[in-house]
């Protein structure tokens, strides 16, 4: 059952919570199930757990990092999505203290532009492939109300042990193809597989290695656990009418569409980004391998970049993976606020334990992951392996935290 904790949201116990930690939060496990997918059953959660919300509400098959984003699902919980902070038994949702403390916990900067954390990453975890849709851009997604979507994935290899069903994305469009052949996809949604997949192109996904994904840009994600960046919406609309022989309803393809629009095939078409999709050359301008930060091996710590690039012009967000050595203390400093999720060791960061467990009852309070605030970053934050073997943390940034983050397809150089 889940462990009941009091609500607390009182700014001052906020603020001493962000004290406690020296500016590090502790983080409880935020599930998110899906009902048109099945769990791939690799995320720690229990086998016993994965229908926790209800087998009417799907699987869970998703935990989401340092959100303040509500999920999109329907008959949701209130608060679903939302990653609660606990401090002496008491918790609170981050997006309450980012909106009681907001330059304290995110900086200035982003408090000014934003007024709210605007990123958040998750695991994402089936059995099988997602369908082929996309997430419309910040000007589409406006039209409802929302905000659009870019995206990232990095696979990690201490989940991936076991690739599930199929290990395989496709992306965008096989470059030739015209708008008129997607339409003909969506005329024949009600008579089966409505054939998109015939259009697209898929790519062997390999763990240790990731993709940078714009909004209006078509993929079917494959069955490797996925570490996912992202820009803090859960807007969606799906391309494919069947996946793996399930129906995919209609209404997951216009769910973020104006309603006026709902069955207006050329709108629906026209949300594609078509020189993104059928662009010839698509792995070289999406695909991302890791990049060391700076040469620390010989130091017993190894920081590698996992997310980078820009989208427009723009760097959204960005994300690292830190490697400590048994034994080994380390301080890193970085340019912005962050969520971490521990993958593997145990050790700690700053007054913190941390630890990677084995498996999570749902409601259970871990020790593998906390938020921490541009001030703590900026000042530097030391960690130290305590186990027996490596320790491996994820970490993500907001907008413009990292400048002298790598470009897609630095790896090569």
């Amino acid at each position: 059952m889940p462990i009941e904790r009091t609500i607390d949201n009182s700014a001052d116990f906020m603020n001493a919570a962000i004290e406690a930690g020296e500016g590090i939060l502790r983080l409880a496990p935020c599930w998110v199930p899906r009902s048109f997918l099945m769990p791939g059953k690799r995320i720690k959660l229990h086998p016993d757990d994965y229908y926790a919300m209800g087998a009417h509400r799907g699987g869970i098959d998703e935990r989401w990092f340092a959100s303040t984003t509500e999920a999109a699902n329907d008959n949701r919980e209130p608060d679903e999505g939302l990653s609660y902070v606990v401090h002496e038994g008491k918790q609170f949702t981050l997006r309450d203290a980012v909106a009681a403390h907001g330059s304290k916990l995110i900086g200035s900067r982003l408090w000014d532009a934003y007024a709210k954390w605007p990123v958040y990453s998750k695991f994402f975890d089936n059995m099988g492939p997602i369908p082929h849709h996309m997430h419309q851009s910040k000007e589409q997604a406006a039209k409802v109300g929302q905000e659009g979507k870019p995206e990232s994935y990095y696979f990690p290899p201490q989940l991936n042990a076991i690739g599930n069903n199929f290990p395989h994305t496709y992306f965008g469009l096989e470059p030739g193809t015209t708008k008129e052949d997607v339409r003909r996809c969506l005329e024949r949604w009600n008579e089966g597989d409505n054939g998109i997949l015939d259009l697209s192109k898929a790519y062997r996904l390999k763990p240790g290695t990731g993709w940078l994904v714009p909004p209006c840009v078509l993929h079917a994600p494959g069955s490797l656990v996925t570490y996912e960046p992202q820009w803090g919406s859960d807007v969606f609309g799906m391309y494919q009418s069947m996946v793996e022989g399930r129906y995919v309803p209609w209404d997951l393809l216009v769910k973020d569409v104006p309603a006026e629009h709902h069955r207006d095939l050329d709108y629906i078409v026209e949300q594609l980004d078509w020189e993104g999709n059928v662009n010839p050359n698509f792995k070289d301008s999406h695909y991302l391998e890791p990049i060391p930060v700076a040469d620390t091996a010989a130091d017993g710590y190894v920081d590698r970049w996992i997310v980078y690039g820009r989208i427009k012009g723009e760097q959204l967000f960005s994300a690292k993976e830190l490697t400590i050595d048994p034994g080994t203390k380390c301080t890193i400093t970085d340019g912005g606020a962050y969520g971490l999720i521990t993958v593997q060791g145990k050790g700690r960061i700053g007054n913190l334990a941390l630890e990677s467990p084995s498996m999570i009852r749902y409601g259970e309070l871990t020790e593998d992951e906390v938020f921490v605030s541009e001030a703590a970053a900026q000042a530097g934050v030391t960690f130290e392996n305590t186990g027996a073997g490596p320790m491996v943390m994820l970490r993500y940034f907001g907008p413009e935290a990292q400048p002298k983050a790598p470009n897609v397809g630095d790896f090569k150089k």
